[in-house]
């Protein structure tokens, strides 16, 4: 619109112009040329008027053309837009309709979840009971049977106490005739024999003696052997149902934590300026951390296993984070610090709920959780004193003991290890007067101390504690031992042996598991061998500690040797 009006005013000032143009010139050549002036100034007007037209149908046709090009390019740049704008809202749909289907599945698989959760306790309830109830019906069993057999041996005692009375009665009158006979005879013997009655007797008791001597052994032995056989086979009987029963986890504990990280890179921010974060992660955690060319893994070394988890937590939020300094270390430590107390808490708690465990004191419930953090010969403490504890729970049901309080002293056995006092006391009695402080039931204190024999056993689940504990911590792989240990205890075993008279040689196999003694064929005979095999595993039970049981093998070889020349 503006160009059109800027033509119209150039031609209007083109044909003012021209006017101005042409009456000047008129006015000069009016005398002599007014006919030649007028056609000129209509000439110049005309050439001015088509001028003026002709500029202005170009500015108009420039106008248009740059008013369609300006709208191309706005349609161009909106359709552009319009495609961009299609493409992000697509991709957002798409996102949202991905998100849907992902909190849907994670849905199905949380109901799937728990309900395989609700399937599990209503078995582990329906077990629980059924063994309850097995339970039960073998006591009432075992007291129908002790009762029958209770009231038929006093049937049996009342007939031999009247059958004694009646030999009593008939030996009465016999001993007064065969003393009369015996004095007729002895009167005869020492006139024939030369000799008095005194020393007949000693002579007679001496052959009897010896006689009986020999009879006693061979009966001891006899008997001896037929109660191991029995009580072997019972034992056996009851530890291999329990041990079938209860399905264990083989776990070992190292000194050393493995922190893996993403690239080498990470281990400059770690080691900080002069090795300042370093320094003041082991202060405020008290391990050691390594770090040397292992590629994308830090050591993390310290015989606390509560410390060595801290400080991996604690890196891993350092790393995570990225803000890695002495006061952000010491702040992310305390927090760990803290985390971890609340796990050990809950750690407790899951494990008596696990095991069936009610009315525990706190502070005892916070202390089996310390347990986890804890080992015993590279055997985890947690693991052991459950598998300790389920194994008591199952030999008392098969022995008619009271199962709570075998569950609850397998369980707290081992609480004296995981004290924060560590008093100068074996951790079985420091464990029996915590049970003590805490209220337990006097079995279970008894149970928790004697278990290594510290006390004597005066409940009845005690001895089944001891077992349980001997049964877990002899397991194969359960438990490791360093080198030095493993060897002094071997060397040991066979200097015990050496000492007996008649011993020759002595060898540890199997891993100490068996001592074979070789015995000098001259000086020790087969039934001193039967002797010595017994005398050296009494003095092996008394004298060492050891996992599991020790076969001692007494070898005693008869050789004869000639030479033909």
């Amino acid at each position: 619109m503006p160009d059109i009006l800027y033509i119209i005013l150039a031609s209007v000032l083109a044909l003012g112009v021209g006017i101005v143009v042409g009456r000047q010139l008129a006015g000069k050549a009016r005398l002599d040329h007014e006919a030649d002036a007028k056609a000129r100034a209509q000439q110049i007007i005309q050439e001015a008027e088509t001028q003026a037209t002709r500029t202005r149908d170009e500015r108009i046709q420039q106008s248009k053309d740059k008013f369609r090009q300006l709208k191309n390019e706005f349609e161009q740049e909106s359709k552009r837009q319009k495609q961009e704008l299609d493409a992000e809202l697509t991709q957002r749909r798409q996102g949202v309709v991905e998100q849907e289907q992902s909190i849907k599945q994670l849905t199905q698989t949380t109901q799937r979840q728990l309900e395989q959760i609700q399937k599990k306790e209503q078995d582990m309830e329906a077990l629980r009971e059924k063994l309850q109830n097995d339970s039960q019906q073998q006591r009432e069993r075992l007291e129908a049977q002790e009762e029958k057999r209770r009231a038929t041996l006093e049937n049996q005692l009342a007939k031999l106490q009247q059958r004694e009375q009646e030999v009593e009665e008939e030996l009465e009158s016999t001993r007064e005739s065969l003393n009369a006979q015996l004095s007729q005879v002895q009167h005869q013997l020492e006139t024939i024999s030369g000799l008095t009655a005194a020393e007949a007797r000693e002579q007679l008791v001496e052959s009897l003696k010896n006689e009986a001597q020999i009879q006693a052994s061979s009966y001891i032995k006899d008997v001896v052997a037929q109660a191991k056989l029995s009580a072997t086979k019972d034992a056996k009987k009851v530890v291999l149902e329990t041990i079938q029963r209860t399905a264990a986890e083989h776990a070992i504990e190292n000194c050393v934590s493995i922190f893996n990280i993403e690239s080498d890179d990470v281990k400059g921010k770690i080691i900080g300026r002069e090795g300042r974060n370093i320094r003041a992660l082991e202060a405020a955690t008290g391990v050691e951390i390594i770090v040397d060319d292992t590629p994308e893994a830090i050591i993390i070394s310290g015989f606390d296993p509560v410390r060595r988890e801290v400080a991996r937590l604690s890196l891993h939020l350092l790393v995570k984070d990225g803000r890695i300094h002495p006061a952000r270390i010491e702040e992310i430590v305390a927090k760990t610090r803290k985390n971890i107390d609340e796990e050990i808490v809950e750690i407790g708690e899951r494990t008596i709920i696990d095991l069936g465990i009610h009315g525990l004191h706190p502070e005892l419930i916070k202390m089996v959780g310390r347990m986890r953090f804890r080992s015993s010969y590279g055997q985890n403490l947690l693991q052991h004193s459950r598998e300790v504890a389920n194994l008591c729970a199952t030999m008392a049901a098969e022995l008619g003991l009271n199962v709570k309080h075998a569950k609850r002293a397998g369980l707290l056995h081992d609480i004296g290890k995981v004290s924060t006092e560590e008093p100068e006391l074996p951790h079985a009695i420091l464990g029996m007067e915590m049970a003590k402080k805490y209220k337990e039931h006097p079995d279970v204190v008894n149970a928790i101390g004697a278990h290594h024999d510290e006390i004597e056993m005066t409940a009845m689940i005690s001895p089944l504690v001891q077992a349980c504990d001997a049964i877990s911590g002899s397991r194969p792989g359960a438990r490791r031992e360093m080198m030095e240990s493993y060897i002094k205890r071997l060397k040991q075993l066979e200097e015990t042996a050496v000492g007996f008279d008649g011993v020759l040689q002595c060898y540890a196999i199997q891993a100490g598991r068996e001592l074979r003694v070789m015995v000098n064929a001259d000086n020790v005979t087969d039934e001193r061998a039967q002797e010595l095999s017994y005398e050296i595993s009494q003095k092996i039970e008394k004298e060492m500690q050891y996992p599991g049981q020790i076969k001692i093998t007494v070898i005693r070889e008869m050789r004869a040797v000639a030479y033909a020349k």
